[in-house]
């Protein structure tokens, strides 16, 4: 009984302190039921209440990070893996893959509008660049027909987008033109801050007839895949 009593009166102390439970039950060797009944009307000053709080938040944020560091190894992993999968690429492939891009992203013609050029946006460099390539090996276009527009709001660094994308899909800065986007007073779009660079938009000097052979290819695989 003595021996109990000394632990509990160090209990309480510790607890005084500002020790949480987790700290005393290293200390004190007792089920935590019993520390509970022991500490329950012990009250803790504003400060140490503080203590305590900052002490939980930490630990979830080491949580936090431990999650988040085993979700990126998983995910470099799974994308190792993935790649691993692309053998190598051929002609017809490129061709294949480029026109599905262009499905996706590419300026369309319409009956009303049959007179439009190749036109293609993006903010992402990596599929910008893939393009190019598609342009330059599959097309045929010329490096001296392509335009490059940078579309990107007028609050925004367009120097440094500038500098981005030339360094990204490796062409001269002066070859880039820009066109501000007029912000909205009220907001909620995302893209703000020191990494949002804008999009590009990749255009061909006189490439009406090449859009619309463009068009005759996203047809083409429709009418093999009897999606139409």
């Amino acid at each position: 009984m003595i021996s109990k009593y000394k632990e509990k009166e160090l209990a309480i102390n510790l607890r005084k302190k500002g020790f949480s439970y987790s700290e005393i039950l290293k200390k004190v060797s007792v089920a935590k039921s019993t520390l509970s009944l022991w500490l329950r009307s012990v009250g803790l000053s504003k400060r140490q209440k503080q203590r305590l709080t900052k002490k939980k938040l930490d630990a979830m944020r080491r949580g936090w990070k431990a999650c988040h560091k085993k979700r990126l190894d998983i995910t470099k992993i799974i994308k190792s893996k993935a790649r691993s999968d692309i053998d190598k690429i051929l002609k017809r492939e490129l061709w294949l893959m480029g026109t599905m891009l262009y499905w996706a992203e590419g300026a369309k013609q319409k009956k009303w509008s049959s007179g439009v050029g190749l036109k293609f946006s993006n903010s992402d460099p990596m599929m910008i660049s893939f393009f190019l390539k598609w342009l330059k090996e599959i097309c045929l276009v010329s490096p001296k027909d392509i335009i490059y527009e940078l579309y990107i709001h007028e609050t925004a660094n367009w120097k440094n987008a500038v500098r981005y994308w030339s360094k990204n899909i490796s062409i001269s800065p002066q070859n880039i033109r820009v066109y501000f986007k007029h912000n909205k007073i009220q907001t909620k779009r995302k893209n703000t801050g020191n990494d949002y660079y804008g999009l590009i938009r990749v255009c061909v000097n006189k490439s009406t007839n090449l859009n619309r052979k463009i068009t005759g290819w996203i047809e083409g695989v429709c009418q093999h895949c009897r999606v139409v």
